[in-house]
Formats: C-alpha cells, sequence, structure tokens
C-alpha cells in the first residue's frame, strides 16, 4: 500500500518540484496540494494523508501551527516540516508539540523519501543536515574555560543524549521506561546545572563539554 502524502507550501514551484520528485518514488503517493496553512488543515481532515510534508513559514497560518492543527484533528497523520531557516530552539520545540520530523529545504531526495518513509512508519526524524548544523555550533562555540565541566548523573547524561535526537520527552521517557514528567524534571535539572535556557542550547553545551555525542 502507498504512502500517501500532502504538500504544503506557499511557493507553487516548490509544491510542484516536490510533488513531482515524490510521484517518481515507488510506494509515495501525492493525494493534494496545499498553498497555505489553513488549506493544509482542511486537506488534512479530507483527505487524511498518512504524511503532511509542510513549510514551516507559510501565510495566513504557519506551518507549525498548521501541523498542531493536524495532528489534533487526524491523529494518525504525521507531520514532517521543512524549512530553509538555521537550527534553532524552534526545531525542539516543535518535536516537543508532536511533530514527527524535521528537515531542511535542500534535502536531498534519497535523504527526503527515507525521511517519508520513517515518520510514516510510526518513527521521529532529524534530517542529517540540522544534525550536522548541531554539530557545527557546537564547534564553534568553544567551553567557556572559566567554568569546570558541569557535573551529570548517569541519568541525567543518558536524559541529556536522548534530548539531542528527535525523540519527544514523552518518547524519550518510553525509551528509559520513566513517566514524561520524570523527564521533564531531568531536562530542568540538566538546563540548570549547564547554565543553559532550553534544549537546543543544552544539547549545544553537551556537545561542547564532551557529555554526550552525536554520530
Amino acid at each position: 500500500m502507498s504512502i500517501r502524502i500532502l504538500i504544503a507550501d506557499d511557493h507553487e514551484v516548490v509544491r510542484r518540484g516536490l510533488a513531482l520528485l515524490l510521484k517518481q518514488e515507488p510506494g509515495l503517493e501525492v493525494i493534494g496540494e496545499a498553498k497555505d496553512g489553513r488549506d493544509a488543515v482542511s486537506l488534512a481532515i479530507e483527505l487524511q494523508p498518512d504524511v503532511v510534508l509542510i513549510d514551516w513559514k507559510m501565510p495566513r497560518q504557519d506551518g507549525l501551527s498548521a501541523a498542531c492543527e493536524i495532528k489534533e484533528n487526524v491523529p494518525t497523520t504525521r507531520c514532517l516540516m521543512l524549512s530553509g531557516a538555521p537550527l534553532d530552539s524552534a526545531v525542539f520545540d516543535a518535536l516537543d508539540q508532536g511533530i514527527d520530523g524535521f528537515v531542511n529545504k535542500d534535502v536531498s531526495p534519497t535523504n527526503l523519501s527515507h525521511a517519508i518513509r520513517t515518520v510514516a512508519a510510526g518513527k521521529p526524524y532529524l534530517g542529517p543536515e540540522i544534525t550536522q548544523a548541531l554539530i557545527d555550533r557546537s564547534r564553534q562555540s568553544a567551553a567557556p574555560a572559566a567554568r569546570e565541566r558541569p557535573s551529570l548523573s548517569t541519568r541525567e547524561q543518558e536524559v541529556l543524549q536522548l534530548m539531542a535526537t528527535p525523540l519527544t520527552y514523552r518518547q524519550i521517557g518510553s525509551q528509559l521506561h520513566i513517566s514524561e514528567e520524570t523527564v521533564r524534571t531531568y531536562a530542568k535539572r540538566i538546563l540548570s546545572k549547564l547554565d543553559q535556557p532550553n534544549r537546543t542550547q543544552a544539547v549545544i553545551a553537551g556537545l561542547r563539554y564532551k557529555l554526550i555525542t552525536i554520530e
């Protein structure tokens, strides 16, 4: 059975290009195109696709809020976000809100197809371009000389390592066999110990201090 895909992007050339690309992939079927966030929500409810490939920034309703609304109305639909913007905390914020994956707009056809198949199978996906951006950002910032390497417990390091993946806090809890609330408690402790404001910066700090690694 084919994976049924809805494409949402405000640029017609991008929509048509993605549609043409995906139609050439075996097992993938493009069933609709939306020109903005509101259209994406309406069409998703009507067509109930397996995957919505949705642009991060669109008129009338941005991609993130549209994706969250789609997830509320069609829980079986997976949402894969597309963005041309640099990596920032919004990526992990989106994943924590239930978005299933995130890829950069310059993703290769092979990786895009893989991302769609991954989220369609119910697994989270974070594109290699975004993972590389995380690594690059960590390399550009040397660890502050005035601070000693923070000390994290074994469990805190395990949580921080998984915070560097596309897993939501609920999924991290499931993998570690603890509750989502417990994961959030660990995350708050980690942010405090690393003196960082959010998940993204905590992951970057963890990389700088060599507390975690990203393959």
